[in-house]
């Protein structure tokens, strides 16, 4: 089998499998009280990672069989076919655990097919692999992709730490790569502070990156423990994670993971 290959079908098996558990933590209490506002919440995040994940399976491809599928699981039809009004929040999960169920036995299939089959099959429909083409630095990019990668697998994991602290890591490099690109001289408008580039804070690389028009507005939504991350990471043992003083909760990592998608898609518009 294609090494590559490989490496995507075990990248996203784990990542599937997580997501089907927290489907399956969901629906029960759903189905309780369709109402609770926590468990709404929840549950729109975690339908927001199923469509990331399904996205980058189906290649970005809304003619996608699983595109389809996961489109198709927020509808409730009549007996005669016609969509009638949205499903219940409990039955969406459930259909998209479902959803989640077909990807895996897809890839899995994929995995045990002969080699010959493999290029057919990855033609239409092997994972897209994340690609950091926009970063100027070439030698930076397999080294981005493959921490983006520990990323979401830190977060599907539960390890909220190592994901926030990775994400963060990426989203520092990417907004320095194009400040460098940049040039300093074609920051002077925006406000940047003296010194050298490498002497800048994190805040302070962001800020100048959207004060200079190179992001917009999404790193607003980072939380304090984000912004201190640097000072997180110096705090922590060796993969003991950061301190006490610095507690990373599921819904700061999660926030964070959305940030980083924002400025990757601000710093590469054609994505």
């Amino acid at each position: 089998m294609d090494e590559s290959l490989r490496a995507q079908i075990d990248l996203y098996l784990p990542r599937l499998d997580a997501l089907i558990r927290r489907g399956g933590q969901l629906r029960d209490p759903l189905a309780a009280d369709p109402s609770s506002k926590p468990d709404l919440i929840a549950n729109r995040v975690w339908q927001q990672d199923v469509g990331v994940a399904v996205n980058e399976l189906s290649g970005g491809s809304k003619a996608h069989w699983l595109a389809r599928a996961f489109s198709e699981a927020f509808l409730l039809r009549s007996s005669g076919g016609t969509v009638v009004q949205d499903a219940e929040p409990a039955e969406i999960v459930g259909r998209l655990v479902d959803v989640l169920k077909q990807a895996v036995a897809s890839l899995a299939q994929l995995g045990d097919a002969p080699d010959g089959a493999l290029t057919a099959a990855a033609s239409v429909g092997a994972p897209a692999p994340r690609r950091f083409d926009f970063v100027h630095n070439g030698e930076l990019r397999p080294v981005l992709e493959q921490a983006y990668a520990d990323s979401r697998r830190a977060l599907d994991e539960g390890h909220y730490d190592e994901a926030l602290l990775t994400a963060c890591g990426i989203l520092e490099a990417i907004v320095t790569d194009a400040l460098e690109h940049q040039g300093l001289v074609a920051l002077d408008n925006s406000s940047r502070p003296a010194g050298n580039l490498s002497d800048w804070t994190f805040e302070t690389r962001l800020a100048v990156a959207e004060k200079s028009g190179l992001i917009r507005g999404g790193c607003a939504r980072l939380p304090p423990v984000a912004r201190a991350y640097r000072k997180s990471d110096a705090n922590s043992g060796a993969g003991n994670g950061p301190s006490e003083a610095a507690v990373i909760s599921e819904r700061d990592a999660r926030v964070v993971g959305q940030v980083l998608r924002v400025v990757m898609r601000d710093l590469d518009p054609g994505r």
